[in-house]
């Protein structure tokens, strides 16, 4: 039997077998996110450098440049106030979430009877809940600590606030409940980071004579170091495209406004979305640079 010299047979490794199995995972990922998230994108962006006219021809753009920003920046003071209490607002219930999360998970990381029931109901809320849902509970004040914000000392503390902070922590306390709710996901990760850390590890501490405080300051937190940053971005998103958003809310409002417009809402949604990235970066700085001094 003759061999084929021209086209010679190859053997594909093992590693390049795998390697292909995961380039076609990553492909079809690749063209959905091109398909349902860098096309709309894109085509926001123009968007919102132009005057959108839906006609019964079809869409007509007359540009604008940057005027869609400069109006959104500087003359909506609506739009403005929204984003920065928008910003505090986030700023402050990330570190609410992660330290209830934390504690939950180690809660459940601990032997106990009945721990799987504990584990659903910490996550129940996640999967039932949905725009309409959480809508009504905010409507009928399921969502927040009963009658706090009319307390007269609450009262008297809101009032002497400058308005961008007076709304933000008003908006803590009244969805302090809320905030609690979407903690179903980081409680997971939490957990999961928990039980991967080798149990011989404490063992060891505890013979040299460290307590339970110690372990969790020089053992378990440090190895949760990198969970901490994952649970802080994640939270920001889901805090971001969350349907009671106000930022979000406004910006649908003036999509089919008179005053408003396609364009408009477009440069809004941009101008929106920098500023999820900023706050993006700023936490991951944050904790990423105390993370980096911990391991030094």
């Amino acid at each position: 039997m003759k061999s084929n010299k021209l086209f010679p047979r190859r053997s594909i490794t093992i590693g390049t077998r795998e390697a292909l199995y995961g380039y076609s995972f990553v492909f079809i990922w690749i063209i959905g996110f091109a398909l349902f998230t860098a096309i709309p994108l894109v085509q926001t962006f123009l968007y919102s450098l132009n005057q959108v006219t839906v006609s019964a021809t079809g869409i007509i753009l007359d540009s604008v440049k940057w005027a869609n920003y400069s109006r959104a920046l500087f003359t909506d003071p609506t739009f403005v106030q929204l984003l920065i209490e928008y910003s505090i607002e986030t700023l402050v219930s990330v570190p609410i979430v992660i330290i209830f999360s934390m504690i939950i998970a180690l809660f459940l990381n601990l032997k106990f009877r009945f721990k799987g029931i504990f584990r659903t109901i910490f996550f129940l809320p996640v999967v039932i809940t949905s725009g309409p849902v959480i809508r009504e509970l905010t409507a009928q004040g399921a969502t927040s600590v009963p009658g706090i914000t009319n307390t007269a000392a609450v009262g008297e503390f809101l009032a002497q606030l400058p308005v961008y902070l007076r709304n933000p922590i008003e908006y803590l306390l009244t969805s302090f409940i809320l905030i609690l709710w979407f903690s179903g996901v980081q409680i997971l990760i939490y957990l999961s980071s928990l039980q991967k850390i080798d149990k011989s590890i404490y063992e060891a501490a505890a013979i040299d004579g460290a307590s339970a405080w110690e372990s969790f300051w020089k053992i378990t937190l440090p190895s949760l170091s990198k969970t901490t940053v994952i649970n802080a971005v994640y939270t920001i998103i889901t805090l971001s495209h969350f349907s009671e958003n106000k930022v979000i809310k406004y910006i649908y409002s003036q999509t089919y406004a008179v005053e408003g417009g396609i364009g408009y809402s477009s440069a809004m949604s941009f101008l929106f979305f920098i500023v999820l990235v900023v706050l993006l970066l700023i936490i991951y700085l944050l904790l990423n640079v105390r993370t980096e001094k911990k391991v030094k």
